[in-house]
């Protein structure tokens, strides 16, 4: 049976965003794009409830619920009163329109958070073909040493000429976007967020950010806690 577990306390947050959600993911430690979800929610301080589902367990909670709530049967998956709501970028956007921040503040910077967005897909979907290749003792030390020090590179790179994200730590100087979660969680994935940050040591404007994240209360609160899985 998937676990449930009601994390935080409601608050004004949740009546802004409709409610207390339920989050339907896997248990995969405190990894994957539903994981970007549960960290806004904790940033925002807002109320959830975490259904946990083993990877034995998903395939026939695919077939008894998950398909009747997602089509495609993808999870994360929220509920939230009536309304069912799926993909984890999409949900991350709505979110943030709903507590009117984790954007930018201008069409420039919206733009420019997009931009990094977007490149973190195309970078997760190279990790996770890597990471859980049936191959993956081979593909992931390569995917380590090509794909994932070509997205490093662009994104640093990135980050060092736009004006908005010189002017502070984040994607967008001192606004903290859902670009900043997304870019967080796949470093943080990635094992790029350990040990000193020794992974990032050649991209010290990525390494600014992740100090600057893991720095905000509610996410350093988080980061110790019985809810942060590793």
């Amino acid at each position: 049976m998937p676990t449930t577990t009601r994390n935080g306390q409601e608050s004004a947050a949740n009546k802004a965003i409709g409610g207390i959600p339920v989050l339907h993911y896997f248990d995969f430690q405190s990894k994957g794009r539903g994981q970007t979800v549960r960290l806004m929610w904790e940033d925002a301080g807002i109320a959830y409830d975490d259904v946990r589902y083993s990877f034995d367990e998903y395939p026939q909670a695919k077939r008894d619920k998950l398909s009747k709530m997602n089509p495609t049967t993808n999870i994360p998956i929220v509920e939230l009163g009536e309304r069912i709501l799926t993909q984890s970028y999409a949900m991350l956007r709505h979110f943030a329109r709903l507590l009117n921040g984790y954007d930018g503040k201008n069409e420039e910077e919206k733009y420019f958070v997009d931009l990094i967005t977007d490149i973190v897909i195309d970078w997760r979907t190279k990790f996770v073909t890597a990471y859980l290749s049936d191959n993956a003792k081979e593909d992931y030390p390569r995917h380590q040493e090509t794909d994932r020090k070509r997205y490093l590179k662009a994104v640093e790179q990135h980050l060092n000429s736009h004006s908005a994200a010189q002017a502070g730590s984040f994607v967008v100087g001192n606004t903290f976007t859902y670009g900043d979660i997304v870019l967080y969680q796949l470093l943080h994935d990635e094992s790029l967020t350990k040990d000193g940050r020794q992974g990032l040591k050649e991209y010290p404007r990525l390494a600014k950010l992740v100090d600057a994240t893991e720095d905000r209360p509610n996410i350093k609160a988080f980061l110790q806690s019985d809810r942060y899985k590793g």
